[in-house]
């Protein structure tokens, strides 16, 4: 089943982990886990915003797909022949010394290094939009890191995968009730004991995975990070309509295993973090 673009059924969150059924959607009610999710709001300053956004201004943007623009700081990469090399790359940006610093402070981000970083501008009046897509596995590492400027908007979650989604009904403080109604079935002995409730056996519901699609909001100078499900199972994209105000998005990404200590091309990886963490860089 297809959805029209931007119309999620889910919308993630962050205080419980999971995905919650939307008001107005048959999934109301009913909730799942949503792994791989780390999102942390107010991640800079206003003031910092501004500053890093005016640096980037400075250097010029690139046309690139579906009305976006964009300023890349990374290897020169062919993703078809799988094949890499520094090619004009000299290093991460000198504004990102300290944003890459306060990343430490994130549980998930433990041991974080990241060798490439795209600035990607997005404006409704040019339409920006990006398609649901997995980013890259033979180059990049298990966590994408995304920093959102400018504006808030809306990472949509989708998933191709051919297996069911179990969920499980909500439980509604209000009326100290479970939600949606009918979510629940009575055994025999419940109905016969007179004590109604007391034995009623919770029924999970089963859905195809093609039939979910999860909304992250991501508020102005939030952090997200993607990894696990979140990162393999799941693709992520940002639909027009989620584009109301100019908004950036610096995306870190850190490379995969082939390319880190006791890989098949760790010296290649070790090369290019050196050049990426120096600070020094220019767009490519």
């Amino acid at each position: 089943m297809l959805f029209p673009q931007g119309e999620d059924n889910f919308t993630y969150c962050p205080a419980t982990g999971l995905a919650k059924g939307n008001e107005h959607s048959e999934f109301a009610g009913w909730a799942f886990p949503f792994p791989g999710v780390f999102l942390t709001e107010e991640f800079i300053s206003e003031d910092e915003e501004s500053e890093i956004v005016e640096l980037m201004d400075r250097d010029d943007w690139k046309p690139s797909q579906s009305g976006r623009k964009k300023q890349d700081y990374g290897p020169k990469v062919n993703f078809k022949k799988q094949r890499l090399k520094a090619g004009s790359f000299t290093g991460l940006p000198s504004f990102s010394k300290k944003i890459v610093a306060q990343m430490k402070a994130c549980s998930v981000l433990g041991g974080f290094l990241p060798v490439e970083q795209c600035n990607l501008d997005y404006m409704p009046e040019r339409g920006s939009a990006i398609d649901p897509h997995f980013d890259d596995w033979w180059l990049w590492g298990e966590r994408l890191v995304s920093l959102n400027l400018l504006s808030k908007t809306v990472l949509s979650m989708s998933c191709d995968s051919e297996d069911s989604i179990q969920l499980f009904p909500t439980f509604s403080k209000e009326n100290g009730q479970l939600s949606p109604p009918g979510s629940f079935t009575q055994t025999s002995a419940c109905k016969n004991s007179g004590k109604e409730g007391i034995n009623c056996i919770l029924s999970p519901r089963l859905v195809p995975s093609k039939e979910v699609t999860v909304a992250i909001h991501l508020p102005q100078r939030s952090l997200v990070v993607l990894y696990g499900d979140a990162r393999y199972k799941w693709k992520h994209a940002i639909y027009r309509k989620h584009i109301e105000h100019r908004r950036i998005c610096v995306t870190f990404r850190e490379l995969s295993a082939e390319f880190s200590a006791g890989g098949r091309h760790e010296e290649l990886g070790k090369e290019l973090l050196e050049i990426a963490l120096s600070f020094q860089g220019r767009p490519v």
